[in-house]
């Protein structure tokens, strides 16, 4: 079990304001926490293989290739801008 002293710590490192009256329950919870992750410790992983992510997506974003549309495909697009000017669509500005 943790003593009130680390339970203090690890509040002060979080940035919770603890009173007197919350160290017990939080000693007692956090002392929980802690023997859940000693008794993770014990299991045995070197079999596991490390994942980023757990359903194994790999990156899903296209490829940045610059696509000719043609003059149809180019007098479509610029039908639907809400903006345009000398031929070009027109946004705000950025910066």
């Amino acid at each position: 079990m943790l003593t009130e002293e680390e339970v203090k710590k690890v509040a002060l490192l979080s940035r919770i304001g603890l009173t007197e009256e919350e160290l017990p329950k939080y000693q007692k919870d956090l002392s929980a926490v802690f023997d859940f992750f000693r008794e993770l410790e014990t299991l045995p992983t070197d079999d596991v293989v490390p994942i980023g992510h757990i359903t194994g997506r790999t990156d899903v974003m296209r490829s940045d290739v610059c696509e000719d549309f043609g003059d149809t495909g180019r007098t479509h697009i610029m039908n639907n801008v809400p903006a345009k000017k000398d031929g070009f669509v027109k946004v705000k500005s950025v910066f």
